[in-house]
């Protein structure tokens, strides 16, 4: 399932865990599926050996559907988020399915994370803190289990995002880098995602 198999507006709170266990995954998403009516928006293995599953849906249903998941993950847990009232422009990120005309680009900002559910978490936060849109991120895949993400827009915004991401990862102690570029070179928009 992807964010384009939801209705309009897409659910608005999701939550995320990240696991050491490929098998304890697997587990833990039929747990969150049955404990809640949520919707499964991905679950799968990641770098490093891990897995990661990540529900959507209203925010009492995400709640349990999360609790009931922890409870299985017990010690494979290695990183959860639940965000209740989700920013609109999370989802296509997450797929990295935003179209953009990067040509214009004022600014460019790139987050780096050791952890998919710190990530995650940014990202809600830097859509609300101003008008940024998103290129999409990178979750754990041919990465070593860090995640990033690249946004863009003017320079003031994406600093102001980046900040208020960076904060985020950084609180969990995760934050690999941060970068904000301006004026970037639009071949560099090839290589970003």
């Amino acid at each position: 399932m992807t964010w384009r198999s939801f209705d309009t507006p897409p659910p608005p709170a999701l939550a995320l865990i990240e696991l050491s266990s490929i098998a304890r995954g697997m587990h833990v998403t039929d747990a969150m599926l049955k404990a809640a009516d949520v919707q499964l928006v991905m679950s799968r293995s990641i770098c490093s050996g891990k897995f990661m599953v990540l529900v959507a849906g209203e925010q009492a249903e995400v709640e349990a559907s999360l609790d009931a998941g922890i409870d299985i993950a017990a010690e494979c847990a290695v990183d959860t988020v639940r965000i209740d009232n989700v920013h609109p422009d999370v989802y296509p990120a997450l797929s990295s399915t935003i179209t953009l005309e990067m040509k214009n680009a004022k600014a460019i900002g790139i987050l780096e994370s050791f952890s998919v559910a710190s990530l995650v978490e940014a990202i809600d936060k830097v859509a609300k803190e101003a008008l940024v849109e998103m290129v999409g991120c990178r979750l754990a895949m041919a990465l070593g289990g860090k995640a990033y993400l690249v946004f863009t827009g003017d320079v003031d915004a994406v600093t102001m995002s980046m900040d208020a991401g960076a904060a985020v990862v950084e609180r969990r102690g995760l934050l690999v880098n941060k970068v904000v570029i301006p004026d970037p070179r639009p071949e560099l928009f090839r290589t970003l995602v």
